[in-house]
């Protein structure tokens, strides 16, 4: 909640600016810019399993809960 109220603090300060077209088309710039190169705007990134790979999670998993390894939702998100 903090974050989206600074987010959206800072919004507002950037709208107050009384911006060149010039400026606005530098900031607009600087906002979209990503440091991450893995990660570009509008393109998503999708992350493939193979079907061994889910196999083998949904065996271990089994595997876990015949041995009395498992964890109800609340203990797993502590």
């Amino acid at each position: 909640m903090r974050v989206s109220a600074s987010m959206e603090s800072l919004w507002r300060y950037i709208e107050s600016l009384s911006l060149s077209e010039r400026n606005r088309q530098w900031l607009a710039g600087k906002l979209l810019e990503n440091p991450d190169p893995q990660h570009t705007l509008g393109e998503p990134q999708e992350e493939y399993i193979s079907k061994e790979e889910v196999l083998a999670k949904i065996d271990a998993g089994l595997k876990d809960m015949k041995a009395g390894r498992s964890k109800t939702y609340d203990e797993f998100m502590r």
